[in-house]
């Protein structure tokens, strides 16, 4: 099953650290992860030198998933160009534009 993965609550971190990247890392996830788009404070999480964004940097070197910060949300923390490398930020059309075609079974708000 194809997932993406969407973050805008404050327990975001929690799930995304202590669950969702260990499994990512370890090929124990259960569902191939396409996509992931973070809001608000969760941008934080994609940032260059966070051990979360440093963490899912791991997984882009053996995964192919997008990873897009609401570009509203990273242009207002001041992070937009903080994001670390295969970020991108984003709004909903270029979301939607980028998993076009991906196959997207299950769309996960957490």
């Amino acid at each position: 099953m194809k997932v993406a993965y969407i973050f805008s609550s404050q327990n975001s971190h929690m799930i995304l650290d202590k669950m969702i990247i260990p499994q990512l890392l370890n090929d124990k996830h259960g569902a191939e992860v396409v996509g992931m788009m973070f809001f608000a404070d969760n941008t934080f999480l994609l940032t260059k030198g966070s051990s979360v964004g440093d963490r899912l940097a791991k997984v882009l070197e053996s995964k192919k998933i997008l990873l897009m910060a609401c570009n509203i949300c990273a242009i207002e923390r001041g992070i937009d160009d903080k994001l670390i490398d295969g970020a991108c930020i984003g709004c909903f059309p270029d979301l939607y534009k980028a998993l076009e075609g991906s196959g997207v079974e299950q769309v996960i708000t957490l």
